[in-house]
């Protein structure tokens, strides 16, 4: 049976290539980014679902005043197995936006082919996160299609709300319905991946993101002893960003990089002109933390930090939580999950992959602080959120094939 699946599976580029253009079509960032949402993107998945063939498809919609549709789209879809246990796929509607156009060499969300390799395919979105999406429904429609039923059950969840933290997506459907996924499920997270596809991501580091905000006091440049300049008080709490890093120092070799980081990132516009003093200024900083240490620890820090710049330079510092998330307990290297992913991956592109730990964030986060092991895999460019971001259908295809694999592990 498992041979009939992988095999019919194999075949099925053009699908891959069907799936990736409707989905790439829509603009799907969400209303922190400035975007409408990901509704009218879910209703296409569901009906191309439905034309397939599939039935049981469940929605947990959150509800969002902020985007035209008032909600945001949860798509739960299953195919029965002889088990009632479960093989998982979990993949994200929403993309980030394209950023400046005039980096892209075509247009961002119509899919393009390469002109020397027809393979590889560009548009927004289609490694982060559709190639996941693409795979798990070429698996669900090749089922019914064929007719058959695997030892383990399958599903696919496709949530809103990755890129912007969950509160609407993975969250909520895992809040609404807490016995989804049950202990004993095998969980596949294709939400990372690496060009060779040799890493099984198995850990997270915890993830901190800080908005600092500089208050000073605002005059004529021509003036500058008039007013307090937020734009220096805040240039020199960026540059200590990195001493705050060196606090926590500890390494972990199960990381890449192996030891937490801090950066600072954004850094919002303060004065439209050249001629004044700004009396306002706003930063952000990414943090990821190792699990060795309590994102609070870290936040603590900084806030220590900046009540030592307003001291130095007479402004006030206020340090914000934009997102918090501590890490998760690792997905054991040795557990069931791991195991079955590499056998199968070994199977399907004769590859002989290692576990190991990213600084990203995963929505395997949120099922692992259940207590349940989720693996994360996937072979991509490694090209997520960049201009002109590529994947290739044959990824999308033999990526389904090693997912279909663990279906028939009893």
């Amino acid at each position: 049976m498992l041979d009939t699946l992988l095999k019919a599976l194999a075949g099925r580029a053009d699908r891959a290539l069907e799936l990736q253009t409707g989905l790439t079509s829509f603009p799907a960032f969400g209303p922190d980014s400035g975007g409408p949402g990901e509704w009218d993107k879910a209703a296409w998945l569901e009906a191309r679902l439905r034309a397939y063939g599939l039935t049981d498809i469940e929605r947990l919609d959150a509800d969002d005043e902020r985007v035209p549709s008032g909600k945001r789209p949860n798509m739960i879809v299953r195919v029965p197995g002889k088990s009632k246990r479960m093989v998982w796929v979990l993949g994200h509607l929403d993309v980030v936006p394209p950023g400046d156009a005039s980096l892209w060499r075509s247009d961002p969300w119509t899919v393009t082919r390469d002109a020397e390799d027809p393979d590889i395919i560009r548009g927004r979105g289609v490694e982060d996160n559709q190639q996941a999406v693409v795979a798990g429904s070429l698996i669900a429609a090749e089922l019914v299609e064929q007719g058959l039923t695997p030892d383990l059950g399958f599903g696919l969840i496709v949530v809103a709300d990755e890129e912007t933290g969950n509160k609407y997506g993975a969250e909520y459907v895992l809040e609404q319905r807490p016995d989804l996924i049950a202990p004993d499920d095998l969980v596949l997270v294709p939400d990372f991946g690496t060009a060779d596809g040799m890493l099984i991501e198995v850990a997270e580091k915890g993830t901190l993101w800080l908005k600092v905000t500089v208050t000073g006091v605002q005059c004529h440049a021509s003036t500058p002893d008039e007013g307090k300049n937020a734009l220096v008080a805040a240039s020199a709490m960026i540059l200590r960003v990195r001493e705050v890093e060196e606090r926590f120092n500890a390494v972990d070799p199960l990381f890449t990089p192996p030891r937490s980081t801090m950066a600072a990132t954004r850094h919002d516009a303060n004065v439209p002109n050249v001629n004044t003093i700004p009396g306002k200024d706003v930063f952000f900083i990414d943090c990821r933390v190792l699990p060795a240490y309590s994102v609070d620890e870290v936040l603590d820090a900084f806030r220590g930090l900046g009540a030592e710049i307003a001291a130095q330079y007479g402004v006030t510092v206020a340090v914000d939580v934009v997102s918090r998330e501590p890490a998760a307990p690792a997905t054991p290297v040795n557990s069931e999950v791991v195991t079955l992913l590499k056998e199968a991956i070994f199977r399907i592109y004769g590859l002989e992959c290692h576990a190991g730990g990213i600084g990203g964030g995963t929505v395997a986060r949120l099922v692992r602080h259940r207590n349940i092991p989720a693996a994360v895999w996937s072979r991509v460019f490694d090209n997520a959120h960049v201009p002109n971001e590529a994947a290739r259908l044959s990824d999308a295809v033999n990526d389904a094939r090693v997912y279909s694999c663990l279906l028939f592990a009893r």
